[in-house]
């Protein structure tokens, strides 16, 4: 049974960090990332098998950032300023005290990045993913535009009912999302931070350049970077690959910044960081880990003893659509029959607050 342990940080400035630890095995510590809920994540067809597999083979920790998810949203200060001292201070709760992997998605990647040169001796691993040393904000041309126009959108619209101008930051991050994906995503940058902290998270992304610090990286580095991301240039990837000393680097085929669980790229990404980290693929694996993003909905309200009706009205689809992927669930699980469903689903039940 995974379940999720949820704690509270005081940063020296007086901001509470919300951080968790689900999982066992090597502990992974990963930097916070653009718009996080520590809770709402394991509900996500977007988020969700980044934490079944995550907390599946490794001692998992994450955090949701200054003024977004169950953080502090009242925090003053939301630069980059705090992004390495916030990373100390969860890794200090934590009480980490072993060199830990770190891993750094997105923004997160300037922020490991940072840990990684202050404290070699902390760091066994370094996992960037669709990462970048140069903020949006300094590598000009038509992406410098597009995102003053994404700020202006947030200024005017981000608090409003109709998502038309989240959908405008969000479609490139899910450009082969599916509509409950993106909808989904839409709702996450609701329920996770106020209007009045969108700009300044958003505009804090664009400040940033580490450029002077890749090559005082010396802890083994692990690239990861999607050909085709629209929302961080793969050039950037080549950038942090070409200039950590000794890195490997991994391309991705993905139009997409956030990997989906039925792409290609994704198992690609799963199998680079298992061999990367030396962890088996079948240490501590969930079962989960060979289910679709529907499926896994559905294996979860199907744990709590529902009829195909109820898992139907639960999710909004057709009895038929349950039973044809309660088909597909059975084969993956190798299981035959509902009741030794019910019995699989209860051994690896979601994660849930302690």
């Amino acid at each position: 049974m995974i379940r999720q342990q949820i704690r509270i940080a005081n940063t020296s400035d007086g901001v509470r960090l919300a951080w968790s630890r689900v999982g066992s095995g090597p502990t992974l510590l990963k930097a916070a990332n653009w718009l996080t809920h520590l809770q709402y994540d394991w509900e996500s067809p977007v988020w969700r098998h980044w934490m079944d597999f995550l907390a599946g083979h490794f001692s998992f920790v994450r955090y949701d950032e200054r003024g977004c998810g169950m953080s502090d949203w009242q925090a003053d200060d939301v630069s980059e300023d705090n992004w390495l001292n916030d990373l100390e201070c969860v890794a200090d709760a934590a009480g980490i005290d072993e060199p830990a992997i770190l891993l750094g998605v997105s923004q997160g990647a300037v922020t490991v990045i940072r840990y990684a040169v202050e404290h070699p001796e902390r760091v066994s691993k370094l996992i960037l993913y669709g990462g970048y040393g140069l903020g949006w904000g300094k590598r000009g041309g038509r992406e410098d535009e597009h995102f003053f126009a994404v700020l202006e959108m947030i200024r005017l619209g981000w608090g409003h009912d109709n998502p038309v101008f989240r959908q405008a930051f969000t479609s490139r991050f899910l450009p082969d999302g599916t509509h409950e994906q993106i909808d989904w995503f839409n709702e996450l940058c609701r329920r996770t931070v106020s209007p009045e902290q969108a700009v300044p998270l958003l505009e804090a992304r664009g400040d940033v350049d580490i450029r002077h610090l890749l090559d005082r990286v010396r802890v083994p580095t692990l690239v990861l970077h999607a050909r085709n991301d629209q929302v961080v240039p793969f050039s950037e990837g080549q950038r942090l690959a070409s200039e950590i000393p000794g890195a490997h680097f991994v391309e991705l085929d993905s139009r997409n910044h956030v990997l989906q669980a039925d792409e290609p790229a994704w198992r690609e990404f799963k199998q680079a960081v298992l061999d990367f980290t030396g962890v088996a693929a079948d240490d501590a694996a969930t079962p989960t880990d060979r289910l679709s993003a529907r499926e896994r909905q559905i294996f979860s309200v199907l744990a709590q003893g529902a009829t195909n009706k109820e898992i139907a009205r639960t999710l909004h689809i057709s009895e038929k659509t349950v039973r044809n992927h309660l088909t597909n669930v059975y084969r993956k699980l190798g299981v035959h029959s509902r009741a030794q469903a019910i019995v699989k689903a209860a051994r690896v039940e979601p994660a849930s607050q302690v």
